[in-house]
Parts: C-alpha cells; structure tokens; sequence
C-alpha cells in the first residue's frame, strides 16, 4: 500500500475517533475489565447483603442477588447458569442472568458490587461455604 494511502487511513481513523461523544467513551471503558492476572473465585454459595441500621439487624441478605460459583468460572442463581470473568480485582459477569453486572474483589471471600458508573454500591457478597 502507498504511503499517502496510510497516512491517510490514520488521519481518518484519528477523526472519526475524535468525532465520538466522551460520555460514550467513559461507558466504553467501564464496561471493559481492568487488567491484570486471570483468576477464579472460591467455589461455594455467595450471600449479598446491604448494610442495615444500629435498631435491627446488622446487615440486611438480598437473596435474589446471592449465587453460587462453580467450576470453569461458572456461576448459578435462581435464574439460571452463566460465566464470569475475573481479571485482577475486578470480576465481571459475562453471560446468564447476572450478565454485565460488576463487583470489585475485597478479599478471598468478599465481593463489593459496581456501579454501572465503576463506583461501589453498598451491596456485599460473601462467600458462605464450600461447592459441596
């Protein structure tokens, strides 16, 4: 291919990028998992909870968001079956009904969920046992 018709195809490619609204950049971007290592999360049935107040009890379980985590990154609820995908600390549901639901991992054991806009809810999942 000759020169020009590069330069050209780049000059291009530059402008219809800039032509793209920022807020549909910055949803692009959240949607996309961050970086870093591949792993799994620990087999077993999650609990999701919100806080609760200092009058009643300490936590409040939000049953139809608990799942359970099973092997090659798959998980079941009440729904059905899908996948996830956990890069780093970020894992991201990626079929089934669960599908584009996002949660940040605070330890082996605890998920924090996202936002659609990447910041934390107040929704926490634990994991309660094992895949038994």
């Amino acid at each position: 291919m000759k020169t020009r018709y590069v330069i050209l195809l780049i000059v291009g490619a530059a402008a219809a990028a800039a032509t793209i609204p920022d807020h549909a950049r910055s949803q692009n971007a959240a949607a996309r998992p961050s970086t870093g290592m591949l792993g799994i999360l620990q087999h077993g049935d999650w609990q999701c909870t919100l806080p609760g107040d200092a009058g009643s009890a300490a936590f409040v379980e939000v049953p139809e968001e608990g799942f359970r985590i099973g092997t090659a990154s798959s998980y079941l609820n009440d729904e059905g079956t899908g996948i996830y995908l956990m890069r780093g600390n970020e894992v991201i549901f990626t079929r089934g009904p669960k599908k584009d639901q996002r949660f940040k991992r605070l330890g082996e054991n605890t998920l924090q969920k996202l936002n659609r806009d990447g910041s934390p809810s107040k929704l926490i999942c634990t994991r309660l046992g094992g895949a038994g």
